[in-house]
């Protein structure tokens, strides 16, 4: 994999550490907004470790083939029974592969899956539970089901039809959709954009087993080289020696607020006596629903805001997740911050909403704003990571920049949201200055442009803003 520094300046990566009142060598106050979680923390005594925080289960599964084994591999796939890929599911299995989902070893069996969907966490043979909040399961219909047989391997094979993996010891068992969606969503109600995308029209089966990868997963589309692995990413982080790693998620372009936010972890980290704490700053890759902005547009955007200083990137790595994005709320926020433990993320910043979306059948937030920083603060098998809630930012009339909200002067401030965002930038019209570096906000302005000038489409109208 090519270096991140031929598009971005280079970066630092990091360390960490898991809080535990029983160390002893620095001690600190820690003073996050409150949570049943950073109540605990406030006291904390910390100790910096040269050593990053272990995956769930104390081992990475990376499932991709070694070098000298893949010519043979290749041949067996070649005599299986074989199960086509969505777009989707070559993600899930791009997850899979490197180890994100650790300690899972391939698409679920129904254990698993009972498991994930009844308790959001998986109990290992040793007895301990990992966090698991989203079911990773593979859908084949009753054709697919029939031809399979008895056989108890079948190979996995791209749109192309060719095989890029083996499942192992399958097991397959029933795909309960609705309940799958209630239990995943809250709702059944249509319109959510990843159980239509995913769920709604695929097979009425589900096949789990061990996974082999044949290849490393590669989307050749010029953004492979920020597709960094846990593996690769801790490999980065241990030579870089920082002691503390806060990942930031997002799924769009980054603004001046959101750069606040991340600066003022940052300090904090300092003051808690931290010498070289590092953001991951870690743009969702896989499938989002159509309104979102591309991966492609917002790493363009990204490079920007490191270009232009927003953030410093030398203390900044920039990766890209390669998840589906489900909507999920509070139920995915916990996979999001799962899968950064198995980067080596000790701290995760969480924000209003996470992973929320607007209701799809009514005019109103499908999940409650501060259910998902709630839930994270006491979710099964994420003692370990330290949740790290937003402070409301907006942007300060009085400063002329995004600054942190203070009640006392409410009239001061101008709440700018994602939607407004959007159609400023469709409107060709202008934010606030100190709301966006301005080579993100052209990046943003020319995606939409673009818009008008694919296919026939027709030029946008104007969107009240």
């Amino acid at each position: 994999m090519a270096s991140m520094s031929t598009a971005f300046p280079k970066t630092t990566p990091f360390l960490s550490h898991p809080l535990t009142k029983s160390d002893s060598l620095i001690a600190t106050t820690v003073s996050f907004p409150s949570s049943s979680r950073s109540r605990s923390l406030r006291r904390a005594t910390l100790r910096v470790r040269s050593a990053l925080i272990e995956p769930d289960g104390g081992k990475l599964m990376e499932l991709v083939v070694p070098e000298p084994r893949r010519r043979e591999k290749k041949h067996e796939a070649a005599d299986l029974p074989r199960v086509k890929l969505t777009a989707i599911d070559l993600q899930w299995m791009h997850v899979l592969s490197e180890g994100w989902a650790s300690p899972l070893r391939g698409f679920m069996r129904e254990a698993e899956f009972l498991q994930t969907l009844h308790f959001n966490s998986l109990r290992l043979d040793d007895g301990s539970v990992v966090n698991m909040s989203v079911p990773i399961v593979l859908a084949i219909d009753d054709e697919q089901k029939a031809l399979i047989g008895e056989s108890k391997r079948v190979a996995l094979v791209d749109s192309d039809d060719n095989p890029i993996a083996i499942l192992s010891d399958i097991e397959i068992y029933k795909h309960p959709k609705e309940e799958r969606i209630a239990r995943t969503w809250g709702t059944t109600a249509p319109g959510l954009p990843y159980a239509e995308e995913a769920i709604a029209n695929a097979g009425n089966w589900l096949i789990g087993g061990d996974l082999e990868v044949l290849e490393p997963v590669k989307y050749n589309d010029g953004l492979d080289r920020f597709r960094l692995s846990p593996f690769e990413l801790r490999k980065e982080l241990e030579k870089r020696g920082a002691d503390a790693v806060f990942a930031f998620r997002l799924r769009n372009p980054v603004h001046n607020g959101h750069a606040l936010l991340m600066t003022d972890t940052r300090r904090r980290l300092l003051e808690m006596g931290y010498k070289n704490p590092i953001l991951l700053l870690h743009p969702l890759g896989g499938f989002t629903k159509a309104d979102d902005v591309p991966l492609s547009w917002r790493m363009k955007q990204h490079e920007k805001v490191l270009e232009d200083g927003v953030l410093d990137p030398e203390t900044t790595v920039v990766s890209i997740f390669p998840s589906p994005m489900l909507y999920a709320g509070p139920t995915e926020v916990q996979w999001h911050a799962k899968a950064r433990i198995n980067a080596g993320a000790n701290f995760y910043i969480v924000g209003r909403d996470p992973a929320g979306m607007g209701h799809p059948v009514e005019k109103r937030d499908l999940y409650d704003a501060d259910h998902g920083k709630k839930v994270l603060s006491m979710a099964p098998g994420l003692e370990r990571l330290n949740i790290l809630p937003f402070r409301v930012a907006a942007y300060d009339k009085t400063q002329g920049k995004m600054a942190f909200f203070d009640p006392s002067r409410a009239q001061d401030f101008l709440f700018i949201s994602g939607t407004k965002m959007r159609g400023l930038a469709k409107n060709k019209e202008s934010p606030p200055d100190g709301f966006m570096c301005p080579g993100g906000w052209k990046v943003l302005v020319d995606y939409y442009d673009s818009l008008s000038l694919s296919g026939n489409a027709r030029l946008p109208e104007k969107i009240p803003v």
